[in-house]
């Protein structure tokens, strides 16, 4: 006999056991990687770094989760786990959070200065930052919390330093006047990102631009944003447009403005779109850069950093407010004469999600990466198949993004971030360089004395430090151990919304710097959206907090669904119904335990146990019972370890499960249990060794996804000896020999199984309760020796079908009417119930003359559908074959019916 076990209380609360178990692991040191893999192969995974200002979300949730459950998998598999743990700096949404508790102050970071209110946020930081820590490992998030980086820490600082440098002196980095999205309120450039669409109600003013050879004759414009039309320097219309054919080449005079701007022809007016003829103002409108880039044209920004007109437009309209100037501008037309007609349309404004004000697309110098160079490889290595997407299709989104990039904007006018090491002489001639001191050295060589020298004072985009997180986080630029080791990463999981912010920009850093790809598999994985597949938001109200959520109902079940519902490529819907239901999965786990500790623990063998952790032959396993469960099990963890390593979390997920529940709870404990009361049964410690064994490997193969209610029960089987269930084996598959060996065994028992579940089936069509017990029962084969076989394990049977006994191809009970036959689906085995004096056999007849009905109904309808010559031509191939299927199903079932109302 083993041990006795610790008594588990009667019901599962997770919060105590959450509570103890995370501050062990952290204390126990488990997920402080080595330096170097040991020898051992490595799993290096670096996680999405959230802000610093995050708190945690459901996308955070379900991307923690999936990286924890494959961390775990390779390191419970012995292999050198590094799972890198840092936070992101975050620029704009930091510089916010410490802005807005100046502004409570009645202070600016201006009032401030600028190396003051950097360190008052690096106080902020120390106090306040890095909320979501805690909230990560309350997830169970196994990282190596004890070498956390961030994107401004010392080491990281250095290599952007380095990057920065190395790139402008290659040519790569480039000071130039473009377009970017403006930010008038955070007075700086954002990216694409850090826009936001939003669909509102507006207006469409259509303009009339007077000839200036003829002022009498027009040419008609229509913008959402009349203030831009003094920044105008042409008009545009398609070269292929018949009515402006002769228009093409001559001038008209901008009203308000008195500039005569050239009709250009260019394939970007749409001849179909409103009078064919379009505004073009390069400095505010992104497509209209381009036309103005082709056609040489003059760029005229009308717009200050805080969104009033500048100088650049005519004196009435200087320092307005852009909104307070559309109207003016409106007003001054109407005047003229000159507005033909206001239209109400529905359109979308971009607005920033830091700032909630509208961005204005804005001419300025900014800093760009000359992206398309560097892309070039990028896109070469995943073509090679370098990198995986999974999913596949994932990587056209990817092609398509990087084959048309466009330069990477990469300075930000705020002061939290990575200042730019770019310095300025007095005729604004630039030095780079790692350090003051250096670019003083270069700007003595180039004027020939010592010159001061002032500061560039943006600082770099976010994604640029985020760009570098692979190899940065593992020491680059110095050589150390981790980069030899663990570079390249294991796999990166991410969502999709930044495959082109992020994980774009990390193969273009990673292959330029280290001559390699980051990752080798890319994991994209779906939303989490509400029940109605909504997406969530504050606006909608329908916004689901994980947080909450595993106060309530334990942080397991929480992890468990989001694994669950992880389908490849399909968005997860999820509900708290849905988080209940995975909450009842592990209480079902609990009490199963709590059974197996009290019926079985207390009689197995502790030598075999021992054994069978390095050597599964040791186990007792005669009989048919063990060896079909062992053989489950076997099938179960091979499937589980296949769909892990191809990211298929929700096949791993709901394949334990069903194991768990659905054979081993419903079956074998139930078929084992009377056995395990008798003290007097030779099987005893058969089955109490191979039931305590089993539990012991659902524990580990569950442990990746449900961690701590698996170590709270794996704990309590025995003494570990200070042992933790991740420092444990993954649990194998059998070997070969054994699977051979314990296959006929499986064959019976499913025969039995298919047995039980038809007559199941018989009484619960028919009404029969299951304390009602059938005395008249009979299984048919034409394989007479094959029934023999399997004779000797239907009586386990007996108690689950509620049957007394079942005979074999009773011939007397196969001529009998007001009977109920059933086709099992194992192989050709039939079974029989005799229902006699069981049911009333004229309601049961009517019964099946009903379902046949539904079934001819149902046979009929899906018959049109495929004789539908439209239908199969241009549905999808997969579900023309479940049409296909559906009929051979329909005609199986009215099949069945007929043959069972013939024995009625």
């Amino acid at each position: 006999m083993t041990e006795k076990s610790k008594e588990l209380s009667k019901t599962y609360e997770p919060q105590p056991v959450e509570a103890q178990w995370g501050p062990a692991w952290e204390k126990a040191q488990l997920y402080t990687a080595p330096k170097d893999s040991q020898g051992r192969e490595a799993f290096c995974v670096v996680i999405p770094p959230p802000n610093v200002t995050g708190s945690l979300h459901m996308g955070h949730a379900l991307n923690n989760t999936l990286q924890d459950i494959l961390v775990r998998y390779h390191r419970m598999e012995g292999k050198a786990t590094r799972w890198v743990f840092g936070m992101d700096h975050a620029g704009i949404a930091t510089q916010n959070v410490v802005e807005r508790q100046l502004q409570a102050e009645k202070k600016t970071r201006h009032d401030l200065g600028r190396e003051t209110f950097i360190e008052r946020i690096w106080q902020w930081k120390k106090e306040s930052g890095g909320t979501i820590r805690n909230q990560l490992k309350k997830l169970g998030a196994s990282l190596d919390y004890a070498n956390e980086r961030f994107t401004m820490d010392e080491g990281l600082s250095e290599a952007v330093k380095k990057v920065f440098v190395q790139l402008y002196e290659e040519g790569l980095i480039y000071r130039d006047k473009r377009l970017v999205n403006w930010d008038c309120k955070l007075h700086t450039a954002i990216s694409d990102l850090e826009v936001e669409s939003r669909e509102q109600k507006g207006h469409l003013w259509h303009f009339k631009y007077p000839l200036t050879e003829n002022p009498k004759q027009f040419i008609t414009v229509a913008t959402t944003r009349p203030e831009t039309m003094l920044g105008d320097t042409a008009v545009a219309v398609h070269p292929s447009d018949k009515r402006y054919q002769k228009l093409i080449g001559k001038e008209i005079t901008l009203p308000l403005v008195g500039r005569k701007i050239p009709i250009i022809a260019d394939e970007y007016s749409d001849p179909e779109k409103g009078s064919g003829a379009v505004k073009i103002t390069p400095a505010h409108d992104f497509n209209d850069f381009e036309v103005g880039r082709r056609h040489q044209l003059e760029m005229i920004n009308i717009l200050d950093e805080k969104g009033y007109l500048n100088e650049e437009v005519p004196e009435k309209f200087h320092g307005m407010e852009r909104m307070q100037a559309r109207q003016a501008v409106v007003e001054a037309m109407e005047e003229l004469g000159l507005l033909e007609k206001i239209e109400e349309q529905k359109h979308a404004v971009p607005y920033g999600d830091r700032s909630g004000t509208i961005i204005e697309p804005r001419l300025t110098d900014q800093w760009y990466v000359d992206a398309a160079k560097l892309a070039g490889p990028a896109i070469e290595a995943v073509e090679k198949g370098e990198v995986k997407f999974i999913p596949h299709s994932w990587q056209n989104t990817y092609f398509e993004w990087m084959r048309n990039i466009q330069p990477w904007c990469i300075s930000r006018q705020i002061w939290w971030g990575h200042q730019i090491p770019a310095w300025y002489g007095p005729d604004q001639k630039i030095f780079v360089a790692l350090n003051e001191e250096e670019a003083q050295k270069a700007a003595e060589k180039h004027y020939g004395q010592e010159t001061p020298l002032t500061r560039d004072p943006d600082v770099l985009d976010t994604w640029f430090s985020s760009a570098l997180w692979p190899f940065s986080t593992l020491g680059w630029p110095e050589k150390t151990q981790e980069l030899q080791h663990y570079y390249p990463t294991s796999v990166l999981v991410t969502a999709f919304d930044i495959i082109f912010f992020w994980v774009a920009r990390m193969m273009m850093m990673g292959l330029h710097f280290m001559k390699e790809v980051p990752f080798k598999d890319i994991y994209i994985h779906a939303l989490v959206r509400d029940a109605q597949g909504q997406k969530m938001s504050k606006s909608k109200g329908n916004i689901i907090d994980p947080l909450s959520l595993m106060d309530k109902h334990g942080t397991d079940a929480l992890r468990f669904t989001l694994a669950a519902f992880a389908a490849q490529g399909r968005d997860i819907k999820l509900s708290e119904e849905r988080i209940l239901g995975y909450r009842n999965f592990c209480n079902k786990i609990w009490n199963a335990a709590r059974l197996v500790f009290s019926t079985a623990l207390p009689y197995a063998n502790p030598e075999k146990l021992k054994k069978a952790e390095s050597s599964f032959d040791k186990l007792p396993c005669r009989h048919d019972l063990s060896q079909w469960i062992l053989f489950k099990l076997s099938e179960c963890v091979y499937q589980f370890r296949l769909a892990l390593e191809e990211y298929r979390f929700n096949e791993a997920a709901m394949g334990a499960y069903h194991f768990f529940w659905g054979t081993f709870c419903d079956w074998y404990l139930e078929l084992t249990k009377d056995t395990l009361k008798n003290p007097n049964d030779s099987l005893r410690e058969e089955f109490a060794t191979v039931t305590v064994y089993v539990l012991d490997q659902v524990l580990k193969l569950l442990h990746p996804i449900i961690p701590f209610i698996t170590e709270e029960l794996w704990q309590n089987m025995h003494d570990r000896k200070g042992q933790f269930l991740t420092q444990a084996s993954f649990p194998r598959p059998l070997e070969e020999k054994h699977f051979s060996a314990f296959h006929a065994a499986q064959s019976r028992m499913e025969a039995m199984r298919a047995v039980v579940e038809k007559i199941r089936q018989i009484r619960m069509e028919t009404g029969v309760p299951l304390n009602q017990k059938l005395t008249r029962v009979s299984v048919y084969s034409s394989n007479t020796a094959w029934l023999e076989e399997i004779d000797t394990v239907l009586g386990y049977g007996l108690n689950l079908a509620g049957v007394t006994q079942i005979a074999l191809n009773d011939p007397a009970l196969r001529e009998e009417k007001g009977v109920a036959l059933g086709v099992t689906t194992f192989e050709d085995l039939v079974v029989i119930v005799d229902l006699k004096g069981v049911v009333d056999l004229e309601k049961e007849k009517l019964r099946q003359e009903k379902e046949l009905k539904k079934l001819e109904n149902g046979l009929n309808a899906t018959q049109k559908t495929l004789d539908n010559p439209n239908f199969v031509k241009n549905a999808p191939n997969e579900l023309v074959e479940e049409k296909r299927k559906s009929l051979n199903e329909y005609q199986n079932k009215i099949r069945e019916v007929k043959e069972a109302l013939a024995l009625l």
